[in-house]
């Protein structure tokens, strides 16, 4: 079923409810578009994070301490 053939479908069956129930409905799609809103935002963030090259000088950082260092070992 494409996008436009459902939402004809949904208005469909919107105009047929009390307006309480429409009223529910439309709370619900403000709260799905605000988390899809959230989760591309989410994305984006970690995109910008995973591609940044803040933390760069930690790829070519000398190891300065061997397991010899350890004054106890847990198994």
């Amino acid at each position: 079923m494409t996008k436009e053939s459902l939402i004809n479908k949904t208005l469909t069956a919107l105009s047929k409810l009390p307006q309480e129930k429409v009223n529910e409905i439309a709370d619900f799609t403000d709260y799905i578009s605000k988390k899809y809103e959230e989760e591309i935002l989410q994305k984006g963030i970690q995109k910008l994070v995973s591609e940044s090259k803040t933390f760069s000088y930690l790829e070519n950082e000398e190891n300065i301490y061997t397991v010899n260092d350890l004054k106890e070992q847990y198994k």
